[in-house]
């Protein structure tokens, strides 16, 4: 098994626990259910934010823990007040050390956008970031199909949540565009191995139809990157670890951008 395949089975067995222990009713009489989201499009192209989708993330399973001193209502709010266009919380604790109530405290903490990072696999999960306070949610085409990106990207439409695609290949790619997605991220990331190369996304930026944000993620560490990709035609740049392994997340972020102008 790769590390996805372990990902995903244990996330299986998870999901149906959850189930147990929060039901759909509690969900839906949470905090944040009912409130009107943020649109990930206009952040993005905000002339005032930097297109950084800035990424909360303590552990990866191919490089441990990054930094697990840093609070994420701490970091998230430095991030928004760095130019930050959204915030990407890694919500799935054994593989990355994260926890559902990030999202919520990093909702509070800011006032852009939050990206709710996790392996979705089921309805719950999308109902379950909306009362989380999350504005978007991330689908992984690696691991779904066709039938279930689209129910998935469905339901989340009718909850007013945006919709992140990741591929990672041509092939992926074109057996998953739906119209209910909002942007199409390139993982610069080899999910089977983990191996980084930014050259992903310059394969794929052109077969990504333009009615869609396009989105490169990881393997991100300097600004030349993002200007090449702007370039090309990117609109949103996930950096996580070149900012997390930072003993000030916040700090690294507002240091980076200054090489943006």
């Amino acid at each position: 098994m790769t590390i996805l395949d372990k990902i995903v089975a244990h996330k299986k067995k998870e999901v149906e626990r959850d189930k147990v222990r929060t039901t759909y009713t509690q969900l839906e009489e949470s905090e944040y259910f009912h409130r009107e989201t943020y649109s990930f499009k206009d952040f993005l192209l905000a002339p005032d934010r930097t297109g950084i989708i800035a990424e909360f993330k303590r552990k990866s399973p191919s490089k441990g823990i990054i930094n697990d001193d840093a609070l994420v209502k701490d970091v998230t709010k430095d991030y928004a007040a760095a130019g930050a266009s959204a915030c990407s919380v890694l919500t799935d604790y054994g593989f990355f050390m994260g926890r559902k109530m990030d999202v919520t405290r990093a909702r509070r903490a800011t006032n852009i956008p939050i990206l709710r990072k996790d392996f979705m696999i089921d309805e719950y999960q999308v109902i379950e970031a909306k009362a989380l306070g999350a504005d978007i949610i991330l689908l992984i085409a690696a691991i779904l199909t066709p039938a279930d990106i689209k129910n998935l990207a469905a339901l989340a439409k009718s909850l007013d949540l945006n919709v992140l695609l990741e591929v990672h290949n041509l092939e992926e790619l074109e057996r998953s565009i739906d119209t209910n997605l909002d942007a199409i991220g390139v993982n610069n990331r080899n999910l089977a191995d983990f191996t980084v190369s930014v050259e992903n996304s310059y394969k794929l930026v052109d077969h990504i139809p333009n009615d869609f944000m396009k989105i490169s993620e990881s393997a991100i560490s300097d600004t030349e990157t993002i200007k090449q990709l702007k370039a090309v035609g990117f609109n949103g740049f996930l950096i996580g670890e070149n900012f997390m392994k930072q003993q000030d997340p916040g700090a690294a972020m507002r240091e980076f951008v200054k090489g943006l102008r």
